[in-house]
């Protein structure tokens, strides 16, 4: 069956955002990039635990990463993310799109 909205990506881009503390991440990187580290103080999270979910997000292009020395500085997919509109901010998954409130 030819799947022009590629159902499984899209489930599995739904999975990764369907955890609550990768929610948490998400909202923290709408503000501005951070690390793994910044993420961890900001959010009570270890930093194993951090890593883990970014890894999810990464593996899934919802987050973004650059190397500045030692340190991986995460943001949010240019590519998925759209903060166009003054209210909301918006994935845009191609099966579905996601609005988060501002």
């Amino acid at each position: 069956m030819n799947d022009p909205l590629s159902a499984e990506k899209c489930s599995d881009l739904l999975k990764a955002i369907a955890d609550p503390h990768r929610l948490h991440l998400i909202q923290a990187l709408r503000e501005r990039a951070q690390s793994v580290s910044d993420l961890a103080a900001l959010l009570d999270m270890d930093i194993g635990n951090v890593s883990h979910h970014l890894k999810v997000l990464r593996q899934q292009e919802i987050v973004a990463f650059r190397r500045e020395g030692k340190t991986m500085i995460y943001s949010l997919s240019n590519e998925l993310f759209n903060s166009h509109k003054s209210n909301s901010d918006e994935f845009d998954f191609g099966c579905c799109r996601l609005e988060l409130p501002k």
